[in-house]
């Protein structure tokens, strides 16, 4: 109960998602920033942590057998393989912020997005999407962090990936020059949706 006689309202459970270079973690490291009132899905992974990376907040630092009991386990809201080190998002925080009544953020690609959806229906599902394919390839050129043949990959998976659109709730252009402009819009759609009078009841 709160403070009028009220139960706690359900928390909410927001997913991110997009193709890859269209500014994700540029977004969450904003809301970081602004300190907006949402708490941020912690992935484990099998990689070894990175100079600074701290465990619990960073990441969770795990080992190929407790990934995999994890997994057996159904601990998991999702989990993928990527550059050879497995991610997935732990079911148990997910479930005490929306116990909690809080809002939790979890960043995913597009196929991560649909496992949640399936697996928490109620699940809010926010695609961020570049201008264009023309402003998101050369985006992705600008990294310069992949080989010629990872960075064709990428631009046919973005393809791809952008089709999946209308499975999403909620699209976010992030312009060039505009992160804040596409972190204002998340924000309105997080806040409108706490306000809602029937609100989503999410159950991981």
């Amino acid at each position: 109960m709160n403070q009028i006689g009220r139960e706690v309202e359900p928390g909410l459970l927001v997913v991110l998602s997009g193709p890859s270079g269209v500014g994700k973690d540029a977004v969450m490291a904003r809301l970081r920033e602004q300190r907006f009132p949402i708490r941020f899905a912690v992935t484990a992974t099998t990689r070894r942590p990175r100079e600074g990376e701290v465990h619990g907040k960073d990441y969770l630092f795990v080992s190929q057998s407790e990934f995999d009991r994890m997994i057996a386990e159904d601990e998991l809201m999702e989990w993928a393989v990527v550059h050879g080190n497995r991610y997935g998002v732990p079911r148990a925080q997910v479930r005490e912020a929306i116990q909690r009544g809080e809002a939790i953020l979890i960043r995913v690609d597009v196929q991560g997005a649909a496992t949640i959806r399936a697996k928490a229906p109620e699940s809010v599902l926010i695609f961020l999407e570049p201008p264009s394919m023309e402003v998101l390839i050369a985006r992705l050129k600008a990294r310069g962090t992949e080989t010629p043949d990872e960075l064709a990959t990428r631009i046919a998976n973005a393809r791809e990936e952008m089709k999946r659109l209308p499975e999403f709730d909620y699209r976010v252009v992030n312009p060039d020059g505009g992160l804040d402009e596409a972190v204002d819009k998340i924000k309105a759609i997080i806040i409108a949706e706490q306000c809602r009078v029937h609100r989503r009841r999410v159950v991981v």
